[in-house]
């Protein structure tokens, strides 16, 4: 039986997740959810623990917590709270596997937990890469344990490679994107985008903060830095491409000039299943692709004058150290100001560039990198 905790079951990549365990019981398999973590959505998350009959629900905001516990006061579920809580359930003990899709840097102490707890990790929290890569890595490989990516083109790139037939055999990897709502705009014509703009993203159904990024493009620096560490390969043989339809995941092309590409629908449900039932393929809650309706897909460069974040976060992994969590801090406060409408699009990657600037590499480790992401975002707050 596969026994699975899941931290930020009520976002969007763990209410898929849980549509995927629907499904995969539905067929036959033996999986349980040994316990449940989120921020602060404690009417969903109440509802999910009803469902799901969790030993215990963690919930990262400690007054939503006191709420919860008084919801469930009917139960025997043990409700946990605060960074303390996050951590106790993603090394919970009787969970074999932790899926990891909270969103933020308030990922990265979870991630830790479970990966020294020795627990099959299944990532969706991409900044716990970019900000402590070399740390989680040096984690992974001293505990032995499967890292095993969820976000759309980690998986797709991890899919590709079960054929490699050895590291030396692959020339690069091909993260595609989708180009977000403002494609082919200028970077003039971006300086009065709106929140509501912004979050219009014509391909995936995903929370606020990705959506921006994605419509900044940060989301794609911020996956070259995190396929940087997943697979170990330098930040020049990495390449972006823009793919409007949002069919292939990811590509990888080998020595002799081979591209291998995994494509499907934009559906989550792919790349959750697969992490959490590799390496078997079972069917899924995701439709099938239909290549005659869909009669072309079609490819471009990235803009990189009008979305600068990508190189961005290039030049964050070229310097390394502590630099990429300063670039994602920083980030993640200036896509809150423009959310509260307190700052424009474009002084997301102004801000982000200012804060990376003023961060000297440093060394990798738990206080360096809270320490670098904490003066980002204050930076950030007092520049806006």
């Amino acid at each position: 039986m596969k026994k699975l905790s899941l931290l930020g079951s009520t976002g969007s990549i763990g209410t898929q997740a849980l549509e995927v365990v629907r499904n995969l019981r539905a067929q036959g398999e033996e999986i349980s959810v040994e316990v449940l973590a989120a921020r602060s959505s404690v009417k969903l998350l109440e509802e999910q623990a009803r469902e799901f009959h969790p030993a215990a629900v963690a919930v990262y905001d400690e007054t939503a917590a006191l709420s919860l516990k008084e919801s469930l006061r009917d139960t025997s579920i043990q409700v946990l709270s605060g960074m303390e809580g996050l951590c106790q359930a993603a090394a919970w003990e009787t969970a074999d596997t932790t899926l990891n899709s909270v969103v933020g840097m308030v990922g990265l102490q979870p991630t830790l937990a479970a990966v020294r707890a020795k627990k099959t990790l299944a990532l969706a929290n991409k900044e716990t890469l970019v900000a402590g890569g070399a740390m989680v890595m040096e984690e992974v490989a001293r505990s032995g344990v499967d890292l095993l990516p969820v976000d759309s083109e980690h998986s797709a790139i991890f899919q590709c490679l079960q054929g490699c037939p050895g590291k030396g055999a692959l020339k690069k990897l091909l993260l595609t994107a989708s180009g977000g709502p403002f494609f082919g705009r200028t970077r003039s014509e971006l300086e009065t985008v709106t929140r509501e703009q912004a979050l219009r993203h014509p391909n995936w159904d995903m929370g606020a903060k990705i959506t921006i990024d994605s419509a900044t493009m940060m989301n794609k620096g911020l996956e070259v830095i995190e396929a940087s560490w997943l697979f170990g390969v330098p930040e020049d043989k990495i390449e972006v491409v823009v793919h409007r339809e949002s069919i292939i995941h990811s590509m990888i092309q080998y020595q002799d000039n081979a591209v291998m590409a995994q494509l499907g629908l934009p559906d989550m449900a792919v790349p959750i299943q697969y992490a959490l039932t590799y390496p078997r393929r079972l069917p899924s809650p995701a439709g099938e692709l239909d290549l005659g309706a869909l009669q072309k897909l079609t490819f471009y460069p990235p803009d990189g004058e009008a979305f600068p974040c990508l190189e961005i976060c290039r030049e964050a992994l070229r310097r390394g150290g502590l630099v990429p969590a300063a670039a994602n801090g920083a980030n993640e406060q200036a896509v809150a100001l423009f959310l509260q409408g307190k700052i424009g699009f474009l002084e997301i990657p102004r801000l982000v560039e200012a804060a990376m600037d003023r961060q000297a590499p440093g060394e990798v480790n738990l206080e360096g990198v809270l320490a670098a992401d904490r003066e980002a975002r204050a930076f950030v707050k007092a520049g806006a």
